[in-house]
């Protein structure tokens, strides 16, 4: 018998996929590409800002859900459309993550993204208490 559990956000996940948005095995979470869809409505907002926000907050509840914190986070990985978004990025990564002396690796990549999407992000958790 497994204990991974598949974990999901309903509204920001991937529709009628069989993919969840994350999975969680003993004490370890695996995201998959998390989105900056408004989980009230399933939108992605015109905003560019916006859909960084709500990537991040998306993320955080995706880890709140698996029984884990963002200070569980052990790496990221950053996936967006368009060079310039970087810097949005880095403003939620400083929020997110404030204390220098404490922050997850992570590694950002510019490419096309599905749907229009402008970011993505994808993470490692290693979760202080077993599930």
């Amino acid at each position: 018998m497994s204990d991974r559990v598949s974990i999901d956000l309903d509204g920001a996940g991937h529709g009628d996929t069989p993919i969840p948005m994350a999975c969680r095995v003993a004490n370890l979470v695996f995201s998959s590409a998390v989105s900056g869809r408004d989980p009230a409505d399933g939108t992605r907002p015109g905003e560019v800002e916006r859909e960084v926000e709500l990537a991040f907050g998306n993320v955080a509840e995706v880890i709140r859900r698996a029984g884990a914190s963002v200070d569980d986070v052990a790496e990221m990985t950053v996936l967006v459309s368009d060079e310039s978004i970087r810097k949005l990025v880095d403003q939620y990564w400083v929020r997110m993550f404030p204390d220098p002396a404490s922050r997850p690796a992570r590694h950002t990549t510019v490419q096309q993204l599905r749907g229009g999407a402008r970011i993505q992000l994808r993470f490692v958790a290693v979760a202080r208490e077993r599930a």
